[in-house]
């Protein structure tokens, strides 16, 4: 299973006004730590960056050989009358899959997005289901998809959270074909389809990877670019015009890769497994610390010992264990609710990865009621998490 988890550490933040449909998020790509948040939470129409998630379900199709690059896809009523964007695709038609996935990747066509979501589900309507099935099973929780292109739909929505978590996985769970998304123009019967995504020339080390347009969206941009060894991914909302968008976008890719420059790298790589996947360890419980400058001395409480029994909020999964007892404190830090609560840090040893261990930070507290609303108020200052009960097989 391929599952990423984005946290939600910021490095720098816009705390600046911004109207009600602009989000934007940049993470550093191999980690997912967070270096920007803007309104990432918050659910919008993604436009033809659905296709992002069309292709990630073509690409694994492939990988399982449910489909083949070179078959011959035909084309339905139904994909001959979407809206443009669009290749003009004509009922009886056929066009390979190679030849949809650079459509898609380049040219964004609506009619052959269609195509592809017939021959994996059926129905669009099918394959909107499979695609949303599948957002959730990597992590993009708030996600919903309602066709496979991103024409409108009131339903069909998703933040730029989720987006960049899609976007790691297309890096990471399909990096040969990710190329496609760095095509500057592609040829069919003839003529010659230039990409939408401008930026990616003129941006020093961006090679893609989509952009999306809809009247109630406004413009939107995944963006994923590499310096010095160094790749981060950058994800705009609501853009009021193109070229407003793309000078936003170079801005945060500039932000990140100057962050990433000055500060001392200090959380792992994130994950999000499942308990079938994963054999648990404990560490013992510690204390969170408070946050008063005078004593950095840590609250008097009496340590649990072996294992417990109790309500919880997860507000991290790492790949080491000093990330993990940080994000803990900080989550303490912002909720003073919690100060003086015990944490316990979970560790997963991998059964399908060798020396994989991942570092579950959790904070104990009394009641379920209790942790719902702690978890309500870190939410609010943009830091995720998730209520769990911690008993023995937790």
């Amino acid at each position: 299973m391929f599952v990423l988890f984005i946290g939600t550490s910021v490095v720098f933040a816009n705390t600046s006004g911004a109207n009600a449909r602009y989000a934007a998020i940049v993470v550093e790509a191999k980690t997912g730590r967070v270096l920007h948040a803007t309104n990432a939470d918050t659910r919008n129409y993604p436009a033809s960056l659905t296709k992002i998630m069309t292709l990630f379900m073509t690409f694994e199709a492939l990988k399982t050989k449910k489909l083949r690059l070179k078959q011959e896809l035909p084309v339905s009523r139904v994909a001959e009358g979407r809206s443009p964007s669009k290749l003009g695709l004509r009922l009886g038609d056929t066009i390979t899959v190679d030849t949809a996935i650079k459509a898609l990747a380049t040219k964004s066509a609506n009619d052959v997005a269609t195509v592809l979501a017939e021959a994996l589900g059926g129905t669009e309507r099918k394959f909107a289901i499979l695609m949303t099935k599948r957002a959730r099973s990597i992590g993009m929780k708030d996600t919903t998809f309602k066709n496979a292109s991103g024409l409108p739909n009131r339903a069909q929505l998703s933040t730029a959270r989720d987006m960049a978590i899609l976007a790691r996985a297309i890096l990471y769970g399909h990096p040969k074909m990710y190329r496609h998304f760095s095509r500057k123009s592609f040829t069919f019967k003839g003529q010659t389809y230039r990409t939408h995504n401008r930026l990616m020339a003129r941006y020093k080390g961006m090679d893609g990877i989509k952009t999306g347009y809809i009247r109630a969206s406004g413009f939107n941009l995944v963006a994923s670019a590499r310096r010095n060894g160094k790749r981060i991914i950058a994800v705009v909302f609501g853009g009021k015009t193109p070229k407003r968008r793309d000078r936003q976008v170079a801005r945060l890719l500039d932000k990140g890769f100057a962050s990433l420059q000055t500060m001392v790298a200090k959380s792992g790589k994130q994950q999000n497994l499942t308990a079938s996947n994963v054999r648990p360890q404990y560490h013992p419980v510690g204390t969170v610390k408070k946050s008063a400058r005078r004593s950095r001395r840590p609250l008097a409480v009496n340590p649990a010992s072996g294992r417990v029994r109790s309500w919880a909020i997860q507000v991290g999964a790492y790949n080491r264990y000093k990330p993990a007892q940080l994000a803990v404190t900080r989550a303490a830090r912002a909720v003073p609710s919690l100060l003086g609560q015990k944490f316990r840090i979970v560790r997963h040893r991998s059964k399908t990865r060798r020396g994989l261990q991942i570092y579950k930070a959790r904070l104990l507290v009394p009641s379920k009621s209790n942790a719902r609303n702690s978890c309500r108020a870190l939410k609010r200052r943009k830091i995720d998490c998730m209520v769990i009960w911690m008993g023995p097989r937790s």
